[in-house]
């Protein structure tokens, strides 16, 4: 199954972004997955590079490194407009994570044969 996973809220602060990333996870890891991320507003953050937590605290950098480590055709899509307005350039992004676009996420969309929009 190929799955997007469309991320509004904010990296840290609640459990809907952990969760999410931890449920994206868990599908990227069956046979014949692909997932897509989409990274929106304050879920931007989750692709900044160098996320240093309170020892013990799940780390969302981490959770998406291992996520485009499952297999190959996992992708993080990063809104570019939130990037802006949040100053974050792209080389503050983690490695694997790109500036994306609404475009992009047309594709996606169209690309996918479920989206879960958190």
């Amino acid at each position: 199954m190929k799955a997007l996973f469309v991320l509004n809220d904010a990296a840290y602060g609640s459990e809907h972004t952990y969760n999410t990333l931890r449920w994206a996870g868990a599908m990227a890891k069956l046979p014949d997955s692909e997932v897509k991320i989409f990274l929106f507003g304050d879920a931007v953050l989750c692709a900044k590079a160098g996320q240093q937590v309170p020892e013990g605290f799940y780390n969302l950098q981490l959770m998406l490194d291992k996520l485009l480590a499952t297999h190959d055709g996992n992708a993080v899509g990063v809104c570019s407009s939130c990037l802006n307005a949040r100053g974050i350039s792209d080389a503050e992004l983690m490695a694997g994570a790109h500036r994306s676009s609404l475009t992009e996420l047309c594709e996606w969309t169209a690309w996918a044969d479920k989206v879960m929009v958190i």
